[in-house]
């Protein structure tokens, strides 16, 4: 480390949010709720977060109300009363050391596999029935469908402002539902749904309408989104600058308040001719802030962590160069902030060496 981490230790507003600075817990899957229910143990896990400066939390993808939007019983729901108390008390957790946090809300789509999950008698729901480009494993979505889904998205985020979170995050990235309906290659509807880059934007503004509805103008929104998909990581939504501009505008113009632009590398560049990465582009096109993510002070990108491989601790200059450069305004941290609680206020304090490389078995527990 040769620069200064001041910052990534400045305040930051989104939306009326003052976050104490730019350090962001990113959402990661945890499998630990039985019954879809979080429990203290997942209130303790953030709360150890927050008590060491993670300026702000976006929880794990948390499900909303609609019988096949998870693929696996034990990940969160974000509806029914046990699970809205459970949240209910890892706010009061974060919260109470001074944290901030919002949910993410999340439908899987096709991503499911209805022989492990809830409902397995369900076909999983998707924009076309594909659950990758040229294999069609179930019907398309009817209209009705849809809708249901996006008054879900409303109601979940009623929900979070009622108990008392910070805001929400909506799950537009990584070849999920949203993410379905916006990639070309696995949403061939023709309806209003459909069809060119505005038209596969309309799910996802109408969500996004929902929630502005359900909660005012003034609750803080971030929309993830990602160009790689879990079914193919060298996809792209966009592969312009004018193509993404043409993506974000029709969502920014719907009430995002903030983007979190999720690449696996964040030093990579999205476009020939830019050193810009996703979040860049993505500032410079819509002027919202915008959050930066991928394998933030690791060697290794996530995937491989799925794959049994470590990555050791690194340096975080490049990272502090841009963002001291405006190229973004907030930091996403996931496996290391995973691995290691305290990762913020070591960085904070300049204990560099005691950064905790990344192991693979980290994701099977709530340390």
């Amino acid at each position: 480390m040769s620069r200064s981490v001041a910052p990534l230790f400045t305040p930051f507003t989104i939306n009326g949010l003052e976050l104490p600075n730019r350090v962001v817990m990113a959402p990661m899957t945890r499998s630990q709720s039985p019954d879809g229910v979080p429990t203290a143990d997942v209130a303790a896990y953030y709360r150890r977060r927050a008590e060491n400066e993670t300026g702000l939390i976006i929880t794990e993808g948390t499900t909303v109300n609609d019988p096949v939007s998870t693929m696996d019983p034990k990940v969160p729901n974000f509806y029914g009363a046990e699970a809205l108390k459970g949240w209910k008390h890892v706010v009061d957790e974060v919260h109470a050391v001074g944290g901030k946090i919002m949910p993410q809300l999340w439908h899987v789509g096709m991503a499911r596999n209805p022989e492990k999950a809830p409902f397995p008698e369900l076909p999983s729901a998707g924009p076309s029935g594909l659950v990758k480009p040229g294999k069609q494993v179930s019907e398309p979505m009817t209209k009705d469908h849809v809708q249901r889904v996006i008054d879900a998205f409303g109601r979940a985020a009623a929900d979070a402002r009622e108990i008392g979170f910070d805001g929400v995050e909506v799950h537009g990235a990584h070849g999920y539902l949203v993410d379905q309906f916006f990639w070309e290659g696995v949403n061939e509807r023709k309806d209003e749904f459909g069809g060119d880059m505005r038209r596969r934007t309309e799910f996802g503004v109408k969500i996004i309408e929902a929630i502005r509805r359900e909660t005012g103008k003034d609750y803080p929104l971030i929309l993830r989104f990602s160009q790689w998909k879990q079914q193919d990581y060298a996809v792209k939504l966009a592969s312009t600058p004018e193509e993404l501009g043409a993506f974000l505008k029709p969502l920014s113009d719907a009430g995002v308040d903030c983007f979190h632009a999720s690449t696996r590398r964040f030093w990579e560049p999205e476009f020939e001719g830019s050193t810009l990465n996703l979040a860049g582009w993505t500032k410079k096109l819509t002027g919202k802030p915008v959050i930066t993510v991928g394998s933030v002070s690791l060697s290794g990108e996530f995937i491989g962590s799925f794959m049994g491989e470590a990555s050791e601790a690194t340096g975080i200059d490049d990272l502090l160069e841009r963002l001291e450069a405006g190229e973004f305004d907030l930091v996403g941290v996931g496996r290391a902030l995973l691995v290691d609680p305290a990762w913020a206020r070591k960085v904070h304090e300049g204990r560099f060496s005691d950064l905790m490389p990344f192991n693979p078995a980290a994701l099977a527990s709530l340390s």
